[in-house]
């Protein structure tokens, strides 16, 4: 099943079930993507909790938890907070881009560029089975964990329009979290549109550009070839004989 219906959150899925490498597909219920994991209350703690979640990866900026709280501390819950270090969306230098895919994608390349450490750790949290399953959440769950998602499907080999396929299932959540936020922040309301946005040909651009300067996501990562093996073992899943 690919979405879960959490009753405070807007934008929780698996990514299972992806073809990759060498016919194999992402395994389900391993590796999570979601909105915020601050806003679980009672109401979501059951439906949460029966998958199993072992690992939270917690990408938001750390006055973004001050402001939100952080998930609560279940039982045998592990917890990263791996904050990717990028520029402020407002202290952009392009906002004449006529482009909102352009605009988009040289938002992702900032923050892989500037954040490579914290995502590079995300994706070797995500590479150990014992953590699994994961869930890797940021405010919206649609750019921080967009690019964490992004790179860790590539490096599996999950095709790049399926990956952005997947990027743009976010749009469906946009119109519930948007609301949610303007409840608590009505300032929220001024956000620029393409701030808001989720399309695929944004992500398409990204990993584009990614390759271009470090010839592969896999060498973008820098991480040791034992890790990456580590990461297929468990979240790849062989063909039906």
């Amino acid at each position: 099943m690919r979405h879960y219906d959490h009753p405070n959150l807007f934008n929780f899925r698996d990514l299972g079930g992806y073809p990759a490498a060498g016919g194999r597909t992402t395994r389900w219920r391993r590796l999570f993507r979601s909105d915020s994991l601050s806003r679980i209350d009672p109401a979501d703690a059951g439906s949460f909790t029966a998958l199993g979640v072992r690992t939270v990866i917690d990408l938001r900026r750390p006055r973004e938890i001050e402001r939100d709280g952080r998930i609560h501390a279940f039982d045998g819950l592990r917890y990263h907070h791996l904050n990717p270090i990028h520029a402020e969306w407002d202290d952009a230098t392009d906002h004449d881009e006529p482009s909102d895919e352009r605009w988009l994608a040289n938002r992702y390349l900032d923050l892989a560029e500037h954040g490579h450490a914290a995502i590079s750790a995300a994706v070797e949290v995500i590479a150990d089975a014992d953590n699994a399953p994961v869930v890797v959440h940021c405010v919206a769950g649609k750019d921080r964990t967009g690019v964490v998602s992004a790179v860790t499907l590539a490096a599996l080999g999950v095709p790049d329009p399926v990956i952005a396929a997947d990027y743009a299932l976010t749009s469906a959540a946009t119109e519930r979290t948007t609301a949610y936020l303007r409840a608590l922040n009505p300032e929220i309301a001024k956000m620029p549109q393409r701030w808001l946005l989720s399309p695929a040909d944004a992500m398409l651009l990204f990993l584009a550009d990614l390759r271009s300067r470090h010839g592969s996501v896999r060498g973008y990562l820098g991480l040791p070839d034992a890790v990456l093996t580590r990461l297929e073992a468990h979240l790849l899943e062989e063909p039906p004989a």
